[in-house]
């Protein structure tokens, strides 16, 4: 437990009881707003969330100070806001022409790893992104399947695709994303059966669960799960540990996730723990 106490001249002690300690005797008027800040994402960094009433004790200040700076944090884009606290913020609300360079090599290894999931004859319906334009285009040339996407950019990536048909599912385009949103899109969507759905998030974390940066079509990516026997996740190491505004369901609303290789084992470890496997590409 952390107290802290104040003295005169505003100066503040905190006291870590566990160990018996002196944390920092510190006069408030020399605690800078731009070092609070700072320790919040660090912290952040290191333990994947942050709460207020903690960061209250640690730093002696009032939790109002602490929300406040939470909100300019958030309106930096450098945290997501949750209640009791912060999460870290995910990188992929990028436009989509500025995500396609962002960590492309891993995207494209995800890519081909999904590709790999595809067996022939099978309905497959593909999520919009980035990720999900270098899955289709990395299809084999013999497969024969049947692809349901709500992604303009998806259906034309396989329009040379000699045997792959294309359900495009229509409504209103949400242009961030490229991609169908709204009721028509929804009720075309509830007339599919389909065998495997590969989705794209911009936030996957452990207790958040699956996140983007739109409602609407958090709204969709939850209608084409309903639509799946199996949903798969597309994740690169940005998207990990990381919320986005708008909730698309629980972690465990997808069976497996799809991460690189390399990606750092305290960032999926969470994930299993929660009984959705990953794989690595």
């Amino acid at each position: 437990m952390v107290t802290c106490s104040f003295v005169q001249y505003q100066e503040i002690s905190c006291i870590d009881y566990r160990a018996g300690t002196l944390l920092h005797v510190l006069p408030v008027h020399l605690m800078l707003t731009s070092q609070r800040k700072k320790a919040i994402l660090d912290a952040l960094e290191r333990d994947g969330q942050v709460l207020a009433g903690e960061l209250s004790a640690t730093f002696c200040v009032s939790e109002d100070t602490v929300r406040r700076d939470l909100r300019e944090l958030a309106a930096e884009g450098l945290l997501q806001r949750v209640h009791g606290g912060a999460l870290p913020a995910s990188p992929a609300t990028a436009p989509f022409a500025q995500r396609e360079d962002m960590e492309s090599a891993a995207k494209r290894r995800i890519a081909k790893r999904a590709a790999q999931m595809i067996v022939p004859r099978q309905v497959v319906i593909v999520d919009g992104g980035t990720t999900s334009a270098l899955l289709v285009r990395g299809l084999p040339a013999d497969l024969e399947a049947t692809v349901v996407t709500h992604s303009p950019s998806v259906a034309v990536a396989l329009v040379e695709h000699p045997s792959v048909e294309v359900i495009l599912i229509g409504g209103r385009l949400y242009k961030h994303s490229i991609v169908s949103v709204g009721a028509a899109a929804a009720e075309a969507i509830s007339q599919i059966h389909a065998d495997i759905y590969f989705m794209g998030v911009t936030g996957v974390h452990p207790t958040a669960g699956l996140t983007t940066g739109d409602f609407e079509e958090a709204a969709i990516k939850r209608a084409l799960a309903a639509r799946a026997a199996e949903t798969v996740v597309l994740a690169s190491a940005a998207k990990l540990n990381a919320a986005s505004p708008y909730r698309i369901g629980e972690i465990g609303l997808a069976q497996s996730v799809i991460v690189e290789a390399r990606t750092d084992a305290k960032l999926t470890e969470p994930i299993e723990r929660a009984g959705v496997t990953v794989l690595r590409a």
